[in-house]
């Protein structure tokens, strides 16, 4: 892999030689190597298939839920290994944002927001509950606009309104991390712009790790970007520095729209 002017000495996430097969010997990712940096937006970029999402789901082991797959290397979170962790805690500490919003669908905004709480069997005070609504609800700018309808289906909001809360329910259990698997790509561009600027806003306080089809959208937003081809790390990066100097012909041809 080449590296484009990248200088990471604070780092949270170290990824280390890893591959990741979900049959075997055909590898969605291959060989893969890179260091994270704290507080930033990191993009991973590249065209359909060729292993993104597996890459971002495997820093919490969301990968293992699919049947049969097998990984080597390592991963470490903050220098503990995550293949040592119990994958509650992981999870915990690594929050995860999919592509469509996706609330519970019989759960009110509030319940929503602490599902993470309830499904893992750990009970709070009422006041330490509305607490916690509050505080994400009021993080992911959503407050304003919900607190008076708290206990009405998290279904019933707009879309991007629904992007809001499911990252309220990642950032509700305190995470490090937060994953986005293509986060903006079904909502409207006034949708598109507001989850953008929470994630501007969110790097003060957590590390991004974002999967995006949308160069437009990693150029905006994002402080380094990772592109990938055919499961394998090609260049990794400054935004800037890659986006207005790639390294690699690859690359290039990727960022020109000569596929992808």
């Amino acid at each position: 892999m080449k590296k484009n002017n990248l200088d990471i000495n604070n780092s949270i996430l170290t990824i280390k030689d890893l591959s990741i097969a979900y049959v075997k010997g055909k590898y969605a990712v291959k060989n893969v190597s890179a260091e994270i940096e704290q507080n930033a937006i990191t993009a991973i970029m590249g065209p359909s298939g060729c292993g993104k999402s597996t890459l971002l789901r495997a820093i919490n082991r969301m990968h293992e839920l699919y049947p049969n797959i097998s990984t080597e290397g390592e991963i470490f979170l903050n220098k503990d290994n995550i293949y040592d962790m119990d994958t509650i805690n992981l999870r915990r500490k690594v929050g995860m944002v999919f592509q469509r919003p996706n609330p519970f669908p019989t759960l009110s905004i509030y319940d929503n927001v602490i599902a993470g709480y309830k499904l893992n069997g750990i009970k709070l005070k009422k006041n330490r509950r509305d607490e916690i609504v509050e505080k994400t609800l009021t993080d992911v700018s959503l407050w304003t606009e919900v607190k008076d309808s708290l206990f009405d289906k998290g279904t019933f909001l707009s879309g991007g309104q629904q992007q809001r809360l499911c990252i309220a329910r990642a950032l509700a259990y305190n995470p490090e991390v937060i994953l986005l698997d293509e986060p903006t790509s079904a909502l409207d561009p006034v949708a598109t712009a507001r989850v953008e600027e929470l994630l501007i806003d969110l790097k003060k306080k957590y590390t991004i790790v974002m999967v995006t089809h949308n160069m437009s959208q990693a150029a905006r937003i994002s402080d380094n970007s990772l592109f990938m081809y055919l499961g394998e790390s090609v260049e990794y990066g400054k935004t800037n520095s890659m986006f207005t100097n790639p390294i690699d012909s690859r690359t290039e041809a990727y960022l020109t729209g000569q596929f992808g």
